[in-house]
């Protein structure tokens, strides 16, 4: 999607609020007891509350309100009744929502405590690689600029990122052009330009960056066991000031 009025820019940022907001609390809430089926209950209360839509459900029929990964689960999680968090997990959450014909798009790793120290820096990396995908948002730069740097950000930090998922263009429906590599695709030719809307959201895996589905048909899941973390804002090309319209005060992205 392209900004094209200021209808468009007011319908973003509603959208991308909603969804920021809905992460924050979702993860503020999240504790060890607690099913993924409950936690994805908090979002669904949230969304219908603010008369949004479920994006994965309108988009896909998901079997869930949000996409909740633990551990080994790099995304698309299925929330369960009989999957409980637990102390040490690493957790993922990944919103999207569609209001008025909007979609946005929003993720975040944390770590029910206690933390585990590699936990800690896998995430503090893959936080500072959206960072550096965010500096190099800009007109004129090439989607595959971005990929290339965070992949040689991530290799230098020991870690591989998840080629199969990486960020995409947002607006009118939840998947769109440009894709948003987080490795150097050579055949990615894409330029970013001023008024595109787009989701950066780098993978940053401790083992080989495999994934595969799981039996359930939905969730990815690393082929070795290792575990990933993800970060994901949607952005608004806009000259050297890109504007984040998920960031909301206080969360965790």
């Amino acid at each position: 999607m392209n900004i094209e009025s200021d209808r468009d820019l007011r319908g973003m940022k509603r959208i991308g609020k909603i969804c920021g907001l809905t992460l924050k609390l979702m993860l503020d809430s999240a504790e060890a007891g607690m099913s993924t089926r409950a936690l994805d209950d908090i979002g669904r209360d949230f969304l219908l509350k603010m008369g949004a839509v479920s994006a994965p459900i309108q988009a896909y029929e998901f079997p869930g309100y949000t996409c909740i990964s633990l551990n080994d689960e790099a995304a698309h999680g299925v929330p369960r009744k009989d999957r409980f968090i637990r102390a040490g997990d690493l957790l993922n959450v990944d919103v999207s929502a569609v209001l008025e014909g909007y979609w946005g798009d929003t993720g975040a790793t944390i770590i029910v405590p206690p933390a585990r120290a590699d936990f800690v820096t896998l995430c503090r990396a893959t936080r500072s690689a959206l960072q550096l995908s965010i500096e190099l948002a800009r007109p004129g730069q090439r989607a595959n600029a971005i990929g290339r740097a965070v992949e040689k950000f991530a290799k230098r930090r020991g870690y591989r990122t998840l080629r199969e998922l990486g960020g995409h263009g947002v607006g009118r429906h939840i998947h769109e052009k440009p894709s948003i590599p987080n490795y150097h695709n050579k055949r990615n030719r894409d330029v970013l330009a001023d008024g595109m809307v787009l989701t950066l959201e780098p993978f940053l895996n401790t083992g080989r960056g495999r994934i595969e589905t799981a039996e359930n048909g939905w969730t990815l899941r690393t082929v070795d066991g290792s575990v990933s973390a993800q970060y994901e804002h949607t952005v608004i090309i806009n000259g050297d000031d890109p504007i984040l319209v998920t960031k909301v005060d206080g969360g965790y992205v």
